[in-house]
């Protein structure tokens, strides 16, 4: 399960011309789902995000979590994580988990990360959404769990 965690002041997701989802500092969370990922790595990812910290403290380093500072995440399913592009000009997807196995995880992970006190606003998965973000530092992590 791969998370791209990128600390923001502003994310949003649109679908249709419509925000569905917003968040007003926090983290914006990438979720790629590949086929060997299960609930115990949902669970995992969510509790690591969740307490990583890339937040200022007082004295201006990276010491504070998302619950540290009571902030919120933006979750958005995002199947391209999962692209193996080590080979040739064209992303192979063969280790992407199946849509259904892949929602279920979505969903699973976004319950999980709720149920640690994050306030959690999500993406339509599957959809064809339209991201905008204001990305804070820039900070960006990928994080994965095996």
């Amino acid at each position: 399960m791969i998370g791209l965690i990128q600390r923001v002041t502003h994310a949003q997701v649109d679908v249709d011309r419509r925000t569905i989802g917003r968040i007003d500092g926090g983290l914006l969370i990438l979720l790629g789902v590949e086929h060997h990922d299960d609930e115990a790595k949902a669970h995992k990812l969510a509790e690591r995000i969740a307490n990583y910290r890339v937040f200022a403290d007082d004295d201006g380093k990276m010491n504070n979590s998302l619950l540290d500072q009571q902030l919120s995440a933006l979750v958005v399913s995002q199947f391209t994580l999962a692209a193996d592009t080590r080979k040739g000009r064209r992303p192979s997807f063969s280790s992407a988990a199946t849509p259904a196995q892949a929602e279920a995880l979505y969903e699973e992970f976004c319950q999980a990360l709720a149920k640690l006190g994050v306030p959690v606003e999500t993406g339509k998965f599957a959809a064809d959404m339209q991201v905008s973000l204001v990305n804070d530092g820039p900070v960006t992590f990928q994080l994965r769990v095996d």
